[in-house]
């Protein structure tokens, strides 16, 4: 009598199938894992550490022109020139703007620097904020705006000139000068600072909100297209 013996040979392709499909779900998350640290290595560079370069270089150049001052005096005090208006921008460029009584136009750092787009000229002083930036000519985002400067618009009044001296600047990121500058209120002032003049700009009203399409803020008389109702 002969013993027969039974061979059982268990498959193994289940357990291939699990063992990639483990595979592809460890690598997938892996990659989201790192997908996930690029982006809030971005976030943070950009919401973080561009705001300390801007605002640290901003402050180097508010020191040198404050420096070049005392080193060539300039013409002398001038006049201070109470604003009629202040708009308070949107996020990101949108503009400020101020509109004096009539004071005498100035002259800035030398006329190279006058016509030269992103070149700093003045300082703007905003006490409430605690803020003091470079001012400086066009509002180009990568040669002005993104350095920490406030922007003079191209066309609008000079610093103490009659007509509608108007500033943009960022409100998030780079520096943010405007950042809190709906906190400002009737009252406070705004001094600019022009190569030995100081004008001070009075806040007389405040426009809440405004819109990047809404240019009547920077007319020679400001006002609203958006919110006529204020004037």
């Amino acid at each position: 009598m002969r013993d027969h013996m039974r061979v059982v040979v268990q498959g193994r392709g289940g357990r291939s199938r699990r063992g990639g499909l483990a595979r592809v779900l460890w690598a997938a998350a892996e990659l989201t894992v790192t997908v996930g640290v690029v982006l809030l290595l971005l976030v943070v560079h950009q919401v973080w550490w561009t705001n300390r370069q801007a605002a640290a270089a901003a402050g180097r150049r508010v020191a040198a022109l404050e420096e070049a001052w005392r080193t060539v005096p300039g013409p002398g005090a001038g006049a201070g020139a109470a604003a009629e208006s202040l708009a308070s921008p949107e996020p990101s460029g949108a503009p400020a703007a101020a509109s004096p009584s009539p004071s005498e136009a100035v002259g800035a750092g030398g006329a190279a620097d006058r016509s030269r787009d992103g070149a700093a000229y003045g300082v703007l002083r905003i006490p409430r904020l605690g803020v003091a930036v470079p001012v400086a000519r066009g509002i180009d985002k990568r040669s002005v705006l993104d350095k920490g400067y406030a922007g003079h618009y191209p066309g609008t009044a000079e610093p103490g000139a009659q007509g509608n001296f108007a500033l943009a600047g960022h409100r998030n990121t780079h520096g943010e000068p405007f950042r809190y500058v709906n906190r400002l209120r009737p009252g406070d002032e705004l001094v600019v600072e022009v190569r030995g003049r100081r004008y001070a700009y009075t806040v007389d009203r405040i426009l809440p909100e405004t819109a990047p399409r809404d240019t009547g803020v920077i007319a020679p008389v400001p006002r609203s297209a958006v919110r006529p109702g204020y004037g």
